[in-house]
Order: C-alpha cells, then structure tokens, then sequence
C-alpha cells in the first residue's frame, strides 16, 4: 500500500495554485501592462531558485463524493529565492485573486513574511500590489450575505507590526509598489530601507471613494497617490519607469548591504584605478562663490566609475543621498545640492538626512559627506516646517553613529547646521575652495554692519569691500595652519586619499557589529 493517492492530490493542488485567480484574471492583470507575481518572482530571482512557502495554504472545494474540484490558493505567494547567488526572502499579493485584498490563508503568509527574513537572517524583499482588509472581511462576503464578524486576534497574540518594526534593525528590506497599493501593504511599503515605486502605480492610505466620502474631495487615485505626489513627499525613495525597472533597482539596492547587521557589506572587485585624479575637479568649483556648479559631477568623478546610485532624489532635493562603491567597498555618501536652496538644509533635507544615516549606521556603512552646506533654510515656511527641530534630529542621529566618517569641506560650511556633516572622530579634508564660518560673508557683513553700510555715501562699493574683506578670514589655509583639518588637498587627490582612509578604517569596523541602538532626539 502506498500515498500515491495523497502524492497525486498534493501536485494537483499546487497546479491549481499556480493558475492564481484563474485564466480571465490573469489575462485582465496583463492587460493593465502589469505582471503577475509569480512573473515577477521569476524575473527578480536566479534562475530556477525560488522555493515556494504554503503553495498548498488555501481553500480547497470538494463535490458531493469528496473529490477535489478545485482550489482556492492563499493570495500572498511567499518563499526563498536566491539573488545573484545570495539567498532572500520574497513575497507579495497575488492581485489575480480579490485584488491583493488578503483571504485568510493570504493574510497569514503576508504577515509571516518579516518572521521567515529575521529568522533565517535574510534580505526581505516585497512585491506589493493590493489593498489591506476589505470591510467585506477575509472571508470576503458580500452583497446580501450575512457580514463577516470580526473577531480580531487573540489578546496575548504578538502584536502584527512588531516583526515589521523589528526588522528594520536586524535584515535590508527592499519593497517594490508594482500597482495599487493601500492600507497594511501601504504601511509595510514604508517600512522598508528601500522603496521604489513604479511610475503607473499609486500608493493610498485610502482610495479615492473612501476620501470623497469622509472629506468631499474628488481626486483620482494618481492625485490622491501617484508616482508623482510620492516622490516629493518622501513616501517613496525611487520611481521606475517599468516593473523590470523597479526589479533591477531593488537587486541594485541590496548589492551594497550585508545579509544582516552581523555581518559586513560584501566587497567587489574594484574595477576603477584607486590612485586616479580627475582634473575636473580642479576647476568644477567657481571662484566666484555665488555660482552654482553641479556636486554630482564631484561624485562621480570620486567614486568607482558608475556605482553612485541615488535614493530619494526629489524629496528635499536640496540634500544628495545615495551608495556608491570606493575601491570596491560599499560607502554611504551625501552632499548638498546648491542647485536647490543653494543647498541649504530644509525640513524635508533634514528627515532624509536622519533616516540615510539611521540606515548607513544599521548595516555598517562608511559615510563620506562632500560638505557645501550655508547652513538651515529660513524664512516664514522653514520655521513652519520646524526645520529647526528637523535638523537638530538628524545632527543628533550623526553625533550617535558608530561608522566612520570622512568629510571633504568642497565649498561652504556655514552654521548650526554644518555639524551634520561631521561624525565623531571623522576624518576631515578640506578643498582650497572652502569657506567656514558662523555665517555667510553676505549675511554676516548685512547683520555686523548695517550702521556703517547705511551711513556711507556708497552703501553698495563699502558692502562688497567688506565682504570680499571678510571672504579671506574665511579661507581654508588658517585651519591648516592650526591643524584643525587633517589635510589641505588637491581636489584632484580626493578619491586616492579617501581609499587611503578606507584601509584605515577596515580594522575597526569588525568591532561595531550587531543591531544599531539610539536613545531619544529632538
């Protein structure tokens, strides 16, 4: 006697699992322009790696004689993979079935998600598309049905959102908007060290109906949600312009972080001479002190050649952040961006930088910040935003970090705000185009002299005479002099110099690993 019977029915089930939510509705998912998530398991992961969790969690239906007539998959597909030979943890909605709208065997899978990553200390990466609970219940009944019940979780149950918070310190979490996304996927969306959003979804607290109906305003789901709102809120990190976009940014992503907070970001092998001087540099920053001049072409001129990829780009746009590879190790780097604010720290600069560097200290990443920051944003709105309690946040979280830092001074560091850009104990360099100071010469010389400036016959002639006279206290040569940086360089030495300090540092970043711990900030 033998299971043969039971073997049979085990590989019919999981072949009716694998039609999702049938023919028609798969069909209707790809005429949206949209994949199925198993096509976008398949097309993240290697080859053949993924190895499914719960295929046969669902509800399976039977006829009269007890013999399996179909089934009713869970619609969160869930399981390991592995990722350019690195083993993750994967999952995400199966919209072909209620939209994503979890039915109960779903909603199981969807929440164990967290748990499987931490405990087998893998990178987890989310697939979203669908919305959280219906009012309908998992159960999904409706029109004259009798409503469903709810009777929520168990008291003594583990509240849902501990793994999701948990996580945060201990596995990468990399999640992808691949459509409509709203509620607990929503939620689980932001929770994430890296998000990325594709250009034709949208990202709801709630829909467009559900809005109307609490507070009368009639808005598409793309007004209410849309790539376009999210990449300037700060909801989302990244747009892509395909789903296949979306993937590769993802894969991108965890190329630079370790597995977990144990273990040190994986090195490659550098294909980029560490000893190379770009003359560029040598003029890229104007005399002139008010011309902008593009930091990005500083970056790339720095960094391995083509390893810079930027995150959160168009959320205070006046603060770069993004990872690049020096020699071939993985490095936090942020800037400012003169273009916007004359790089002046915002609100919105100011979150961005507390959260990079809550992430860069999480998985052990050097931090280099090219400083050219005048110091906070003012006027009306920057004290309506509390741009000042946002940036002495994010000094706070870099007076807190464990990872080295290095700081090159490219152009200017003005104010409070210009402690951002120096770790403790960091190794500072300084261009000959540097300029510190408590102010501004402009500012300074409006505040200090306004009697004098007013009094003179050429109120304009005695202004730039004293600025330009106050312009050369604030050359880089004195803090040479009195060693208060490490070196006065080259701008053409940059790069060498920073792989000289990367081998400096190797050492002591075995020391620092394990979770990242912070007390309060403002």
């Amino acid at each position: 006697m033998s299971w043969g019977k039971e073997a049979e029915e085990i590989k019919r089930r999981r072949t009716l699992a694998l039609k999702q939510g049938g023919e028609d509705a798969v069909r209707r998912q790809h005429d949206k322009g949209r994949l199925t998530i198993r096509e976008r398991i398949d097309r993240l992961s290697d080859e053949g790696s993924f190895r499914e969790l719960g295929q046969g969690a669902g509800v399976p239906h039977f006829d009269e004689d007890g013999n399996l007539v179909d089934f009713e998959p869970g619609n969160y597909v869930l399981g390991f993979a592995t990722l350019n030979g690195r083993r993750i943890a994967l999952g995400g909605e199966d919209f072909t079935l209620k939209g994503g709208s979890p039915n109960p065997a779903g909603l199981r899978k969807s929440v164990y998600a967290e748990d499987l990553a931490l405990q087998y200390k893998v990178p987890l990466v989310r697939l979203h598309e669908g919305g959280g609970g219906s009012v309908a219940g998992a159960g999904g009944a409706k029109g004259g049905a009798r409503p469903a019940r709810p009777l929520g979780d168990p008291v003594f149950s583990t509240p849902r959102f501990l793994s999701v918070a948990q996580i945060l310190g201990e596995v990468p979490v990399a999640t992808g908007a691949m459509g409509p996304v709203a509620g607990l996927p929503a939620a689980r969306l932001v929770a994430s060290h890296f998000s990325v959003m594709v250009d034709t979804a949208q990202v709801l607290i709630a829909g467009p109906k559900v809005v109307e109906r609490a507070l009368g305003e009639q808005l598409t789901k793309e007004e209410l949600g849309g790539a376009d709102v999210h990449a300037k809120s700060g909801v989302i990190d990244n747009v892509a312009t395909s789903e296949d976009d979306a993937l590769a940014q993802i894969a991108r992503f965890l190329s630079y972080v370790p597995d977990n907070v144990w273990q040190l970001p994986p090195d490659t092998e550098p294909g980029d001479d560490r000893n190379r001087m770009d003359e560029g540099l040598l003029s890229i920053v104007p005399k002139d002190r008010r011309k902008p001049f593009q930091m990005r072409k500083i970056i790339k001129a720095v960094m391995d050649d083509g390893t810079f990829f930027e995150m959160t780009k168009k959320f205070g746009p006046s603060l770069i952040t993004g990872l690049a590879r020096l020699n071939g190790k993985s490095v936090g780097v942020i800037t400012n961006d003169c273009m916007y604010y004359a790089g002046a720290m915002t609100a919105d600069a100011a979150q961005k930088l507390r959260r990079f560097v809550d992430f860069c200290n999480t998985f052990h990443l050097p931090v280099i910040s090219l400083v050219d920051e005048p110091g906070f944003m003012i006027g009306s709105a920057s004290e309506k935003s509390a741009t000042i309690r946002h940036g002495t946040a994010a000094i706070a979280a870099v007076m807190q970090s464990r990872v080295p830092w290095a700081s090159v001074i490219v152009h200017k560091v003005f104010g409070v705000a210009g402690a951002a850009h120096f770790g403790p104990g960091g190794f500072v360099l300084s261009w000959p185009s540097a300029a510190t100071g408590a102010l501004p010469v402009e500012g300074g010389v409006a505040i200090a002299f306004a009697r004098e400036i007013a009094a003179s016959p050429d109120p304009e002639a005695l202004r730039k005479e004293l600025e330009e006279k106050l312009a050369s206290g604030q050359s880089p040569f004195p803090r040479a002099e009195g060693f208060s940086v490490h070196e006065l360089i080259d701008p053409r030495e940059t790069r060498p110099r920073l792989c000289d300090w990367l081998d400096w540092v190797e050492p002591r970043r075995n020391l620092k690993l394990g979770p990242y711990t912070t007390t309060m900030r403002p």
